[in-house]
């Protein structure tokens, strides 16, 4: 075999290695074992304020559910098992179902036009896993295993004292975390006075809700203590679908190949010399921006499935670029054709038209939901009923349908708006209207109108449903039969 034989193969083999990400996980190795991640403590402008969001989030999540608004409600409740819903003090029922299923649409349009223009931003800045992992449970572990060398050389430490102190420490602070962590989102589900109630009369009387609460606090901690950043990368399915929403257009924090790689590649760091005179890229392969990856990918191998756009590489990139002298953004928030194209980020025609888009889903979905009336009422005609003559009066039966969409209960009139000498009469049903919150109730009425008052074969006529007070809650417009 001759010399260039040999670099053939030499060359295969190192483009085979460079390519082997594409088909494996960071976090796993060749025999799908788990490769624990070791991250460095993050610092920097992006860390700095992804802290700031998340601290926000964080305190927001822990006192939404016992703050209580105007109305009485709190600010989110989802009570599954009575098929209630509280969205920003306003209540949701099973009969506003088709108002939910209209939101949640939007909310997967919305999902993926953002994610088209902008990318993973929500994972690296909004995600609760993220959130959770790398504000609250990653900087307990810092604090008490210290940063990545001392993580790993413990890691690799038989079970002494210092080991078993440091791990049952750890596992206790993070059970505890897990618990109340499941006690807020109970709360989100029961109401913040249910979970109350239920801590003041113990689990001894509340065995199977307490049960619950054990089970989901196991699941917590097994999340944030052993499953971590795999949650991203074989659970999640947003990751996949980012795969086939992105294009080079899109958003995203990427390696800037040209300036990193240059004519000759990345090279270890010299003083003094001119690394662009010699062709070498501003790259010096420290691989800072690797061991700070919660994931444990190399941002320079491009976008990649694991990667959450968490910033940690942004940052620790920048570090070095200071520490020698040359400008930030080597890695940066760009588009793959501002990489290719050595355009600086321009926020384009494009991106405005979709931010628009989506501001406009935004407002109209708000407006849908949140300007519907208290109560909604409808008069349908009886089938198989025609209008009777009744001296000089005409009169109609409907069958009405009351959705009560508050919290409270309420006593109902139906009154004839149109038609001021007309009357109401109920034929079937409650006499005395009770709507209780959240139910719906019908009944038969017999709308009657002196013949006088009416002009039309087809007379518009419009009933309200008013309270006890004569409050109108809401009106229905329909038509009245009569002989014309």
């Amino acid at each position: 075999m001759d010399d260039s034989q040999i670099k053939d193969q030499d060359l295969a083999k190192l483009s085979e290695e460079e390519e082997a990400f594409r088909s494996s996980i960071g976090t796993m190795d060749k025999k799908g074992k788990r490769q624990w991640v070791f991250p460095k403590k993050p610092s920097g402008r992006y860390t700095v304020y992804r802290s700031w969001v998340a601290y926000f989030l964080l305190a927001f999540l822990v006192i939404a559910p016992f703050v209580k608004l105007p109305n009485g409600n709190p600010i989110f409740m989802f009570n599954i098992p009575k098929g209630e819903f509280i969205i920003f003090g306003f209540p949701f029922f099973t009969s506003d179902f088709f108002l939910l299923a209209i939101g949640m649409i939007t909310t997967i349009v919305f999902i993926v036009l953002f994610t088209v223009v902008y990318g993973r931003i929500f994972c690296g800045w909004i995600c609760p896993q993220t959130i959770f992992m790398e504000h609250v449970f990653r900087r307990i572990e810092y604090m008490i295993e210290g940063d990545r060398p001392k993580q790993m050389k413990l890691a690799k430490q038989e079970w002494d004292e210092e080991k078993i102190r440091k791990r049952l420490l750890k596992w206790t602070i993070f059970s505890l975390i897990s618990f109340f962590i499941a006690n807020i989102f109970l709360a989100y589900i029961i109401g913040s006075d249910a979970l109350l109630d239920l801590v003041k009369e113990g689990p001894a009387t509340n065995m199977s809700t307490f049960l619950g609460l054990i089970i989901f606090t196991g699941l917590f901690y097994f999340i944030f203590a052993w499953f971590r950043e795999q949650v991203c990368t074989l659970v999640c399915p947003y990751g996949r679908l980012q795969g086939v929403l992105i294009d080079k257009k899109t958003i995203i924090v990427a390696y800037d190949f040209k300036r990193g790689e240059s004519t000759i590649g990345r090279a270890k760091f010299k003083k003094g010399e001119d690394r662009r005179a010699l062709g070498k890229g501003d790259c010096i392969d420290c691989k800072q921006c690797v061991v700070v990856c919660p994931t444990g990918i190399d941002i320079r191998n491009g976008t990649q499935l694991e990667c959450v756009n968490c910033t940690a590489c942004i940052d620790a990139c920048d570090e070095v670029m200071d520490k020698i002298n040359l400008p930030r953004g080597l890695i940066r928030y760009a588009s793959e054709e501002n990489i290719e194209s050595g355009k600086k980020f321009k926020f384009t025609g494009r991106m405005l038209a979709y931010t628009l888009v989506l501001i406009g889903m935004m407002l109209s979905i708000n407006a849908f939901l949140f300007n519907r009336n208290d109560v909604e009422v409808k008069f349908l005609h009886v089938p198989g009923r025609n209008y009777k003559i009744e001296g000089q009066n005409i009169s109609n039966v409907y069958q009405y349908t009351l959705y009560n969409k508050t919290n409270d209960d309420l006593n109902i009139e139906f009154k004839l708006k149109s038609h001021e000498a007309g009357s109401i009469r109920i034929l079937d049903g409650p006499s005395d209207i009770k709507l209780t919150k959240g139910n719906v109730q019908q009944g038969v009425v017999e709308v009657r109108i002196p013949l006088e008052d009416i002009s039309s074969y087809k007379e518009p006529v419009v009933m309200v449903a008013v309270d006890e007070d004569g409050k109108e809650l809401d009106e229905y417009l329909t038509s009245f039969s009569a002989p014309y």
